[in-house]
């Protein structure tokens, strides 16, 4: 058995270090060591977007990342999305378009348009649909997703 490596990462923007095994994924360890458990674990292979958090910015399967390949990096989870208190526009806008039903997909449908529009403040549908295709959502059928990801694009614009 491989000997625990010590990482030193932000995490949600607190400075995190940690002793972890070579192999353990971020997402145990996030969930496990950190009890961060808006990080969901689906498939574990990476193909259905529910662990997914922005690793210095960019959304990544937390299942396919060892936690060892975060060191000196930032991550953001859903928890660390909202500050004082208030919901990031996504999260409301989330809410406010009825996106969450089971809510299982939900973290990393937000996190994954987070990435999405800090990259493409002002996304058409095509590009909102293709910038959440790893994320799979068994229960809404996308459509409210789509919307409330547009609707969330415009707010962050400043309603323009």
């Amino acid at each position: 058995m491989s000997r625990p490596r010590k990482i030193r990462v932000t995490i949600n923007g607190r400075k995190v270090e940690a002793a972890v095994a070579p192999n353990q994924t971020l997402a145990e360890f996030l969930r496990c060591h950190l009890s961060l458990t808006g990080t969901k674990e689906g498939c574990d292979t990476g193909d259905c977007g529910a662990c997914t958090v922005l690793l210095d910015g960019k959304a990544v399967n937390s299942c396919l990342v060892l936690a060892v390949e975060t060191h000196g990096g930032s991550v953001t989870t859903i928890e660390g999305l909202s500050s004082d208190g208030e919901l990031h526009p996504l999260q409301q806008v989330f809410i406010d378009n009825g996106t969450v039903q089971c809510g299982f997909c939900t973290p990393g449908m937000i996190l994954g348009a987070k990435a999405l529009l800090d990259e493409n403040p002002n996304p058409s549908e095509e590009d909102i649909r293709l910038g959440l295709a790893g994320n799979l959502c068994r229960c809404t059928g996308y459509v409210n997703i789509v919307k409330a990801v547009g609707a969330a694009a415009k707010v962050l614009r400043g309603g323009k």
